[in-house]
């Protein structure tokens, strides 16, 4: 059923469009400025899957900014000051007295202002693809190129800006999101509002987040970067950082790790479990440490356990940020899972990493992880994946050596023109197969 579109006054006279869907913990779905439409967007499929995942744990409340969607068109006051009337008006006239925020791009900006200046409000701050400075946009060529053809040729630039997010390839999408643009805002608004957001830059107000945080990025995005993201996560105190796959800010792609990490962060299981359905392809990944035996017998049985607390918190920690599902511990390592190649093995590097990383920092304490990858289409029974699948990539593990990452050639096909290097091993005879299997390293240190 399509949500009830109704009005919210802000303090300065301006009617805002929203509309709620689901019932419990409110989640505020900020408004994409300058863009947005709730009506359109709710009418794209992808994007109604994505707003129905949200709403599975809670009350899901999504409205339009000013001068765009649905809201007052024929408003003045465009200013940082004045979105941020829009989102109380909305609260108020719902009675939230706490609330958690969802804010995409340029809107990350004004939820850290309200969080900071509102702690007593704010239960949780989710950004996604956000800034906090407008020079983490402006200063991108780019962008820079995009504004420049908006004011020669809106309907141009609107058709550019569709591609960008949805990509070359995707001509049909690309066009709905243009009508959308379109439908959403006009070529003089859009002008006014980038010169007056042209000068946000809250990141002095970063080290006053207090509520939780989670700063939410795609992988391979180039404006706002990656770099970005992380800038933005390690200047708000305890933040937690999750990349999902994907070059744009669209929602549509990659919908489940975007909702499930939402969900996870939330505390809300219903949103958290919300994982590809079995049948769906999933990237294994298994870790082991190097012979726990030798280890036990050269720092005793405490001292071996605080090698594997040190393997079993790089493991999570790499999963938590690759948005990957931690399936089972398995004594000396973890099996998890992935709905994206790519992410398997980001997580990977950064596992291998952080080991390196904590010998250096340890180097009486000996710490050797063996990581192995494959996908395929497991079987899911009780919180638990079954199938060739999954004994392939424990096969994997288990041929490895210390600081390896051995795959197979079928995540090698995955994730082939992302910038990943490998180095072929050849094809080798693994226990319960009955065909050689042809593997790959994954290269990942800067010597090669």
């Amino acid at each position: 059923m399509e949500p009830r579109i109704q009005y919210a006054k802000t303090e300065d006279g301006v009617s805002i469009a929203y509309w709620t869907l689901g019932q419990g913990e409110p989640l505020v779905y900020m408004p994409w400025i300058p863009f947005g439409h709730i009506e359109l967007e709710w009418q794209d499929p992808e994007h109604r899957r994505f707003c129905e995942g949200l709403a599975r744990g809670g009350l899901l409340v999504h409205y339009d900014g000013r001068a765009s969607g649905l809201s007052d068109r024929n408003v003045e006051d465009l200013s940082f000051a004045a979105c941020a009337r829009d989102l109380e008006s909305v609260v108020d006239q719902l009675g939230l007295d706490r609330f958690a925020l969802w804010a995409p791009m340029v809107t990350g900006a004004v939820a850290v202002a309200y969080a900071a200046e509102h702690p007593e409000r704010v239960s949780r701050l989710i950004l996604w693809c956000s800034i906090v400075r407008a020079t983490d946009l402006s200063d991108v060529a780019q962008f820079q190129g995009l504004m420049a053809l908006a004011e020669k040729d809106w309907d141009l630039f609107t058709e550019t800006l569709a591609s960008v997010m949805y990509g070359w390839s995707d001509g049909e999408k690309a066009r709905q999101y243009a009508s959308l643009v379109r439908e959403s805002t006009s070529s003089e608004t859009l002008q006014a509002t980038v010169s007056i957001l042209s000068e946000i830059d809250v990141s002095e107000l970063l080290p006053s987040v207090k509520v939780p945080t989670l700063v939410l990025h795609r992988r391979r995005m180039d404006y706002p970067s990656l770099g970005v993201a992380r800038k933005l996560a390690s200047q708000i105190p305890d933040a937690r950082l999750v990349v999902v796959d994907g070059g744009s800010a669209n929602v549509g792609e990659e919908t489940d790790a975007i909702i499930r990490a939402t969900g996870e962060f939330l505390g809300m299981s219903e949103v958290a479990a919300a994982q590809p359905p079995a049948g769906d392809t999933h990237t294994i990944l298994f870790t082991d440490m190097e012979s726990s035996t030798a280890l036990a017998q050269q720092l005793g049985d405490a001292g071996a356990h605080e090698v594997r607390r040190a393997h079993n918190s790089i493991v999570r920690q790499a999963l938590e940020v690759s948005a990957g599902t931690e399936i089972k511990h398995t004594g000396d390592g973890i099996m998890a899972s992935f709905s994206s190649a790519s992410s398997a093995l980001e997580c990977s590097i950064a596992i291998q990493q952080g080991v390196a990383s904590h010998v250096a920092e340890h180097p009486d304490i000996p710490l050797g992880v063996y990581v192995g990858l494959n996908a395929g289409e497991p079987i899911a029974e009780e919180q638990d994946l079954y199938g060739t699948s999954v004994d392939l990539a424990a096969r994997l593990v288990d041929h490895a050596q210390p600081g390896q990452i051995i795959v197979s050639d079928v995540v090698r096909q995955l994730a082939a023109g992302k910038q990943f290097l490998f180095s072929e091993l050849g094809e080798t005879e693994l226990r319960g197969f009955e065909d050689p299997v042809k593997l790959w390293e994954l290269r990942w240190r800067e010597d090669g």
